[in-house]
């Protein structure tokens, strides 16, 4: 008798996971096409304020500063 109740269990057991994962495959397809729609949106590209390309502009030249007098530190010992 438990041999019987186990090998229905199983059986439904088997039966549940490819319903699950027939469900998935199915579902899969429908993602897929509803993707490229949203890809489709344009992103306008903000610009950036003159006042941050100046900050950043300032920000390159004092770290380019500070390496040229690393540079400059070691061969004056």
């Amino acid at each position: 008798m438990k041999k019987v109740l186990a090998s229905i269990v199983a059986a439904l057991v088997a039966m549940s996971f490819s319903a699950v994962v027939f469900a998935a495959e199915v579902a899969a397809p429908a993602a897929d096409a509803a993707a490229p729609a949203v890809e489709k949106k344009e992103v306008k590209k903000v610009k950036k304020h003159k006042k941050v390309k100046k900050a950043k502009k300032a920000k390159k030249e004092m770290k380019e500063m500070e390496m040229k007098k690393e540079e400059a530190a070691p061969a004056a010992k």
